[in-house]
């Protein structure tokens, strides 16, 4: 009777190891894991994914929801705290935009106040009334202060001179007629707003400057001397 651990069992761990048995591979963690990113980096296994500028969208709306969740945090009433914030801002900036003028308005007021040929005042009234009496009220705003200097010019009250700005003509032409200066001056202000500000004009700016143009005409000039006016 054979038992375990008996002679069997000594002759078989007697016996010399086997040297033909091949040990297990073993591939360095380097260069397995560059094998894999290779693998991964293959066409097949990226057709699904979305495009540079899909990832760039979803990137942005990441970015703005939580920019939009921590100031709601921060913000009493959270987002209904921020929309009140962002419409009294956008309220304000309109209001600036109405009192001040197009930024563009700083750079170019000094722009020139007649862009055209020699016309007359009439010329340039029968303009204006056109341009008004079709509701083109920038347009009518200007040729009406072109009216107005163009009639100074010809009552030798301004010297005829080129390249002239409205500011100009309204500094130089308060000198001889005093008592208008305040009115010439706000109606250079108001041509430079609509023809370089973008301000808008309406039916009550038009007005004004055409009572400015016939209150001049009937307005008697004060005599200068070289100190300033004559007593």
């Amino acid at each position: 009777m054979i038992t375990t651990g008996g002679p069997i069992t000594r002759t078989t761990a007697a016996l010399p190891p086997r040297t033909d048995e091949v040990p297990p591979l073993a591939t360095p963690r380097d260069a397995a894991r560059e094998a894999a990113e290779r693998e991964l980096s293959k066409p097949l296994y990226h057709q699904n994914d979305p495009s540079p500028i899909q990832r760039a969208i979803d990137r942005f709306w990441e970015w703005l929801g939580d920019l939009v969740n921590s100031a709601s945090d921060a913000t009493p009433g959270g987002l209904v705290g921020i929309l009140v914030i962002v419409v009294v801002v956008a309220l304000l900036i309109g209001a600036l935009w109405w009192r001040l003028g197009s930024p563009r308005r700083a750079a170019t007021s000094a722009g020139l106040l007649f862009d055209e040929g020699v016309r007359s005042a009439a010329d340039h009234r029968t303009s204006a009334e056109a341009h008004a009496a079709a509701g083109h009220w920038t347009e009518a705003v200007q040729e009406r202060m072109r009216a107005v200097v163009r009639s100074l010019e010809e009552r030798t009250l301004l010297d005829p001179r080129p390249g002239r700005t409205a500011d100009e003509a309204a500094a130089e032409a308060a000198r001889s007629l005093p008592a208008h200066g305040a009115e010439l001056h706000a109606a250079a202000r108001t041509f430079d707003d609509v023809t370089y500000g973008a301000r808008p004009a309406d039916s009550g700016t038009y007005a004004r400057l055409r009572d400015l143009d016939l209150a001049l005409e009937r307005a008697k000039p004060v005599l200068t001397t070289a100190g300033g006016p004559a007593a």
